[in-house]
């Protein structure tokens, strides 16, 4: 996994939501260096090189974070505080995902510093073509300054 770039890294608890998001990344052609995480704790771990994660080469930051907020162990939140009061971190885009319709996640999560929330839809081509959005827009179109 270390010599692997990872453009996306999901972070989502739902194996569902998972096969769904991957299903979706690869119908639109986007299904590269994908690495999946189910829990806030993991999430952080993979991205700071720590426990099982230590011998991952820092340097290979995720081009965009899918991220759900209802996580176990750490919540999305969290996840996303630690990584947007991070001056190595806070430059890697944000895309929350999630199901949660409470106008105070989405606040909050602005308000930490995501780059995008996006409410999951129920109907699987929706979610198709949000991913299909989402993919082209973060991965094609914008721009993130050199390292």
């Amino acid at each position: 996994m270390d010599a692997q770039p990872v453009d996306i890294l999901l972070i989502e608890d739902n194996q569902n939501d998972i096969e769904l998001t991957l299903r979706a990344l690869k119908k639109n052609g986007i299904a590269n260096h994908i690495y999946v995480v189910n829990d806030g704790e993991e999430a952080l771990d993979f991205l700071y090189c720590r426990n099982k994660y230590a011998k991952r080469n820092p340097n290979n930051t995720p081009k965009i974070i899918l991220l759900d907020l209802k996580l176990p162990k750490v919540d999305g939140l969290e996840v996303l505080k630690a990584l947007k009061s991070d001056p190595d971190k806070k430059i890697i885009p944000v895309i929350v995902m999630t199901s949660s319709d409470q106008e105070k996640d989405m606040i909050e999560s602005y308000k930490l510093g995501v780059n995008s929330y996006i409410k999951k839809p129920v109907d699987f081509e929706q979610f198709v073509e949000s991913v299909r959005q989402v993919g082209m827009y973060w991965l094609l179109l914008n721009r993130l300054p050199s390292d």
